[in-house]
Formats: structure tokens, sequence, C-alpha cells
């Protein structure tokens, strides 16, 4: 394989990951200050989608989709707090799991009565279209670039707003022990319904980026809800920079293992045995990782201790 191949893939290693930070980032603020497993995370990622491309195909403007994306899915994760949510936070992981469960299936019923069961598509806008040259002569999409990007700018902005702003302490606080902080006169109830908005937010977001290269439609959230997971074990659980760094290590292995491990084993057997093989233990590659990395730190890269 060339440098520029091999270059360009991992161009599209950092893509995924950014995207995936985007879902991981609020999941892991959501269980790291609630204590809560939100299955429906992954429905909030497809509501963004949705928001988006409804937006889009009104008013032919990219930005107002994004912006309609983030909004309406942080509303929709503020409403589910506040009506379901809420009264979790006391209940067994089992009950919360049932729940956000039943939420999968009423957020993608609700969509397919309200869009039908059809995809529907975002276009890149025209000026985020085409190529752009890199250094080494590498001709990678403009709007990939930007993806990446915009992904780091949001892990900067997030980690100042955790590290460096009154509600980050308040967050990192609740964290820790939320009802110290109670005490202190914060309101925790208030404090949960932001961090969920904007975990929600942060989800719908990746969908309507993510929806511009990938079609829109019902069912969306839930693959991607799996390796948010994966991201979140392996960074470790309430880490907004373990979250980027999982985020990214599972990109990057996802995306060089589909393309570099079909034709590794090129080397020793038949290319089309090589290619199915090859796929097979690329889809593993990941969940392999996170094996490897809790043998070594059971709370993940940046768990705290316990």
């Amino acid at each position: 394989m060339t440098a520029i191949l091999i270059a360009e893939q991992v161009l599209n290693g950092l893509q995924f990951g950014v995207m995936l930070f985007l879902m991981a980032a609020g999941l892991t603020l959501i269980f790291g200050v609630m204590g809560l497993i939100n299955l429906a995370h992954g429905s909030l990622y497809m509501v963004g989608a949705f928001a988006a491309a409804t937006i889009a195909g009104a008013t032919g403007s990219f930005l107002l989709a994004l912006a309609a994306a983030l909004i309406s899915a942080a509303l929709a994760g503020a409403l589910v707090e506040l009506v379901v949510i809420r009264r979790l936070y006391d209940r067994d992981h089992l009950d919360q799991v049932l729940a956000t469960f039943a939420l999968i299936l009423i957020f993608s019923e609700g969509t397919r009565w309200l869009f039908g069961s059809f995809p529907l598509y975002l276009d890149i806008p025209a000026w985020l279209s085409g190529p752009v040259m890199l250094p080494g002569g590498i001709q990678y999409p403009l709007y990939r670039l930007a993806l990446i990007v915009l992904g780091l700018l949001i892990a900067l902005g997030l980690w100042l707003l955790i590290s460096h702003t009154r509600i980050g302490v308040q967050i990192r606080a609740g964290e820790n022990d939320r009802e110290m902080i109670g005490a202190l006169g914060v309101n925790i109830s208030r404090l949960y319904t932001l961090v969920f908005a904007l975990g929600a937010g942060l989800a719908g977001l990746a969908g309507a980026l993510v929806g511009a290269i990938q079609s829109v439609q019902v069912g969306m959230g839930e693959p991607v809800l799996i390796l948010a997971f994966v991201v979140i074990v392996i960074g470790g659980i309430g880490s907004i920079k373990g979250a980027l760094i999982g985020a990214l290590l599972v990109g990057l292995a996802d995306t060089l293992g589909g393309i570099f491990l079909p034709e590794l084993l090129k080397l020793f057997t038949d290319p089309a045995k090589a290619t199915a093989t090859g796929s097979a233990f690329a889809s593993m590659a990941i969940y392999i990782l996170m094996a490897v990395v809790l043998v070594w730190r059971p709370t993940g890269l940046f768990g705290a201790r316990v």
C-alpha cells in the first residue's frame, strides 16, 4: 500500500473517531454525573439527523440544519430527563436499562410515523464539497477534514467548560459527591437536566454531521451507541479526555483494521478467504482493544481508580 493510501485511511479513522467522541462525551458525562445507563442516547443522535435533514430540505441552509439538530436534540433530551429519566436516578440499573430501551422503541416508531420508513438525505453544502490538497500530495474530502477540525474544537470547548467554568466545577463535584453539592445550595435537578441536554445536543449534532455522508434513517443511532459505550469503557467513565482518546483509538482501530488485516492475511492464504477472515477479525478489533485496556486498567485509561 502506498503512503498516500495509508494517510487517507488514518484521516478516515480520525474523522470516525471525532464523531464517536461527540456521542461518547455526552454519554460519559451522563453516566459519570448521574450514574445513569442511557440506552436512548442513540435515539437523540437520530433526532438530530432527522431535524437537520428536515430543516435543510425546507431552507437549503446547512448551518441552519446543524443549529436545528443541536437545539432539537437538546430539547428532546431535556424533555426526556424531566418526564422519564428523573424518576430513574434512585432505581437500579436494570430499571434504567428497561426504561431507556422502551424510549428507543418510542423514538423509533414515532420517527417512522412522522417521516416514514424511507431514508432521507442531507447534502454536503457546496462550500464544503470537493477535495482539498494536503501536504504530501494527499487529496482528501474537504467535508471530512472539516469534521475532524470541528470535532477537535468541540473537544477543546468541552474541556474548557468542565475545567474552567463554574458549571464545570459543579459537574465535576456532582461526579464525586452529589449529596454534598446539594447541601451547598446547588440545584441538583437543574444540573442534571443541563448535563442531559448538553449530552443530547452533542449526540444530535453528531447525527446531523454524519447524516451528510450517510443516509438518515430510523434506527441509525443504535450501532453508534454500541461503539460509544466501548469508547467510554476504554477511556474511563466520566472523563472527557478519556472519551476523546478512546474515540480516536476506536476510530483508528476500526478503520485501519478493516483495510490492513485482509491485506496481511493475503500473504498467507488465498485472497477471497483472506478478505472474509480479515473483515471478520477487523470487526472484532475494537472489542479486543477494549479487553486489553480493561486487563491493564479496569477503570479505563483515564477513569478514577477505586
